[in-house]
Parts: structure tokens; C-alpha cells; sequence
């Protein structure tokens, strides 16, 4: 049993930049080097993981149960068929629950034991609601796209965690494709980096084989750009000294 699991953060300052996405790569790379991984999704109102997953029918409980006092925090995680390390704790059917940090830290150290990482996928945008969950966690992964204004909320975002005094950010940058730079959106990485202001843990490629995964929950092919994408950010995010390459 894990003594003390990572916690991390995924967390955005704008809708539609692919957190769960982003979660759910990690989660499942994470768990296929290994690691006893468990994903907590806490984006009320779009649940989405059990069906990244495949898994719509088969997930019995959820974060509600254990809201509620149902259900305890163990008896309502589901193991992830395709990837034996990997559970999950899918957010609530009713869209209109809240969740406060003081909550999830008492979920996370009531199930801390049984894992060696707890992902966090949290709910978008910059309100303070969303600050206070992720302050508890030991790093904060900031997503955001080539897109302007995804990067000027980024870094509203950042600076807000700065101010708070949460260094332990890392930036990843999702759906980048050649057209972004060829098409003059963005003329490099560098100038998101530099906007932002923290530093680069990995690039995910605009990728059909990860969009045509998640959205029939079968897994993502071994030859899928994004996969490898996504190997890389683990063994990162565990220590090891990957270089970072862009495709």
C-alpha cells in the first residue's frame, strides 16, 4: 500500500481544453507503467470518464455515494477493464451537487493507502472554488490550447496560483497541430511558455485516434501519436529523464 501518493491537479482556465482528456491519458499510462492510479473526476454537470472508459454501464456508484455518506470512499471507485492499475471515482449524476475542498481532501486521505497516484480532474474555469481543491494537491498541471484566449486564461490562472503560493505548476499544452504555427496562431511553443510563465511537461498532438477513442470508450491504438504523448508526460511526471518531442 502506497504511503504517499502524488496528488495532481488538472485543472484549466477555460472549458473545451481537454482536462478529462488529459486525465484520462495520464491515468491510464500511469496505471499501464505500474502505478496504482486512481482518477477523481469532479467536473459536476459533464461527466464523461465512465464513457471514455466504456465503462457507462458498468460503473455502479460514484462520488454522489460517498457525498452523500452512502457509500465509502473504496466501495464506490470502479476498476478501469483495460487497465488493470487504474480506477475510477466518476462525478456525480446529479449535476447540481457541490463538493468542497475540505471534502476532497478527506477523500483523497481515506483512500490514499490503496494508490500511488490520485489524479484530480477538476471543474473549469477561475473561481475560487476551484483554487481552494487544488491547493491541496502536489502538482498542478495547467492545460490549455493554442488558442488565445485558452492561453490568456491559462495565465490568469497561473498567476493566481502564484499568488497563492502554489509553485508546483506544470504546463501542458493539448491539440497542437502544424496548421496552429503554419496558419500563424501561434509562431512556437516558446510563446506559450513565455505567456503562461511555468514550465513545459509535455505536448499532446491534435490526434483523431485519441478523439475517435474517447468518444466510443475503446482504447487508444499503440501506434496513436497521442498515446505516446501522453507515456512520455507519465514517466515525467515519476522522475525520469525524457526528452521532449513534437510531431
Amino acid at each position: 500500500m502506497a504511503k504517499n501518493p502524488k496528488m495532481i491537479a488538472i485543472t484549466s482556465g477555460k472549458g473545451g481544453t481537454g482536462k478529462s482528456t488529459i486525465s484520462y491519458g495520464l491515468g491510464y499510462t500511469l496505471a499501464k507503467q505500474g502505478n496504482r492510479t486512481l482518477i477523481i473526476e469532479l467536473d459536476f454537470g459533464l461527466r464523461c470518464l465512465d464513457l471514455m472508459f466504456g465503462m457507462s454501464g458498468s460503473v455502479k456508484f460514484d462520488l454522489g455515494d460517498v457525498l452523500r455518506g452512502s457509500k465509502k470512499v473504496i466501495d464506490a471507485v470502479t476498476v478501469v477493464p483495460t487497465a488493470r492499475n487504474l480506477n475510477i471515482l466518476c462525478a456525480p449524476k446529479d449535476p447540481f451537487m457541490t463538493v468542497t475542498a475540505e471534502q476532497v481532501v478527506d477523500i483523497c486521505r481515506n483512500i490514499r493507502q490503496y494508490f500511488d497516484y490520485i489524479i484530480v480532474d477538476t471543474g473549469a474555469g477561475i473561481n475560487s472554488h476551484v483554487f481552494d481543491i487544488v491547493e491541496q494537491a502536489n502538482l498542478i498541471l495547467v492545460v490549455t490550447t493554442p488558442d488565445p484566449i485558452c492561453i490568456r486564461d491559462a495565465t490568469m490562472m497561473s498567476d493566481e496560483f502564484y499568488k497563492r503560493g502554489n509553485k508546483g505548476q506544470r504546463l501542458i499544452v493539448n491539440k497542437l497541430s502544424k496548421k496552429d504555427i503554419s496558419n500563424h496562431m501561434i509562431n512556437n511553443l516558446d510563446e506559450i511558455i513565455d505567456a503562461v510563465g511555468i514550465q513545459l511537461v509535455g505536448v499532446i498532438p491534435e490526434d483523431f485516434a485519441l478523439k475517435e477513442a474517447t468518444g466510443k470508450g475503446t482504447p487508444l491504438p499503440p501506434n496513436a501519436p497521442s498515446l505516446a504523448a501522453f507515456d512520455a508526460i507519465s514517466k515525467r511526471l515519476s522522475g525520469d529523464q525524457i526528452p521532449l518531442v513534437i510531431k
